[in-house]
């Protein structure tokens, strides 16, 4: 398999674990770490953050393994996929959806959709909490956005708009 392809299982594979890790693990026993990101917090960082250190370890491990011997490939492809993943998390979830650090705006109705999605997920500060527990595998059709309507509101709908 060529490395295209291990980077890009590599940012799949990451997708789902951070579902199953976020769902089970940081809403489970996790939750007094990972309850910080729930919080209202005038900080710059909270404690939740470690799980982004950690990750990105992970994926330095696995592109340095994988530069010590082209028959690693997999290995690098695969850290290469959980860091750009990571740079997507943090420039969406982060920046553009929590507005920390140096937040942006924009009107990309992807954008839009994901950041809706997540403010779902934030209306409870409860460890039970509300999906979608992913940053890009949810239903979209679930957060009615121009995105998913094609800039046109279906007949009977309200027209939405996420709040800046």
């Amino acid at each position: 398999m060529n490395l295209f392809l291990w980077i890009l299982l590599g940012f799949c594979l990451m997708e789902i674990a951070a579902y199953i890790l976020h769902r089970w693990i940081f809403h489970g026993w996790l939750w007094r770490i990972h309850r910080t990101h729930h919080e209202v917090s005038n900080s710059v960082f909270e404690l939740n953050d470690i799980f982004s250190v950690g990750f990105a370890a992970i994926s330095m491990a696995m592109m340095y393994y994988g530069l010590q011997s082209s028959a690693n490939q997999h290995w690098l492809g695969a850290g290469i996929g959980i860091a750009v993943y990571g740079i997507l998390y943090f420039i969406i979830h982060d920046l553009f959806t929590h507005k920390r650090f140096r937040p942006f705006k924009s009107e990309n109705e992807a954008l839009q959709t994901i950041r809706r999605a997540h403010q779902r997920h934030h209306q409870t500060v409860e460890k039970e909490g509300f999906e979608p527990y992913g940053l890009f595998l949810f239903p979209y059709s679930k957060f009615n956005t121009p995105f998913m309507r094609k800039n046109k509101p279906q007949q009977g709908q309200k027209k939405t708009h996420v709040e800046d």
